[in-house]
């Protein structure tokens, strides 16, 4: 009984697989908007003013950057908790695919997340009229807020991934 009960769990594993491929779907829907914008930046880049070629570029980044953070949530959480991706002697392979653990993952993407949160912020800024309202003001200052929440939750989350590599040692 107890053989097949682990076998069971072990093999749960495989229940998580279909998440990895919802999320490839999401990064093709994330290319689908990013050719939307760059078709749209591009045909409005010579009459738009500065300050929106920038926010559209900016625009842009933010989807690349949630791109690359499926697909590293893909490659390294199936590693982790599915079965490993055997391509060790594909040219391409990433040089980090195999070897960044739970741990590693979590701190990659809580920096990817406030990376994208200071590409909002800053599209933000760059969206201030020259007399904001007092709505926009707070609305503003929330931003601020959440965006400095994921920079302690950053630092923290090094701190006690820091804290926890040192007492493995002892």
């Amino acid at each position: 009984m107890e053989h097949i009960l682990e076998k069971l769990i072990f093999n749960s594993r495989w229940l998580v697989a279909p998440f990895f491929l919802g999320l490839i779907v999401s990064i093709a829907l994330l290319l689908v908007k990013f050719a939307q914008e760059l078709i749209h930046l591009s045909l409005h880049v010579v009459t738009a003013a500065e300050a929106e070629v920038i926010i559209g570029v900016l625009a842009l980044i933010d989807i690349a950057l949630i791109a690359s953070l499926l697909l590293m949530i893909i490659f390294s959480g199936y590693e982790i908790f599915v079965s490993k991706i055997d391509v060790h002697g594909h040219t391409d392979r990433p040089d980090w695919m195999g070897k960044v653990d739970f741990s590693g993952l979590k701190l990659k993407v809580i920096g990817a997340i406030v990376a994208i949160s200071a590409i909002h912020l800053l599209k933000t800024f760059m969206e201030i009229p020259t007399e904001p309202s007092p709505a926009s003001l707070d609305m503003f200052k929330w931003k601020v807020v959440i965006h400095m929440a994921f920079v302690l939750s950053g630092v923290l989350f090094a701190l006690m991934d820091r804290i926890a590599s040192e007492t493995k040692g002892h």
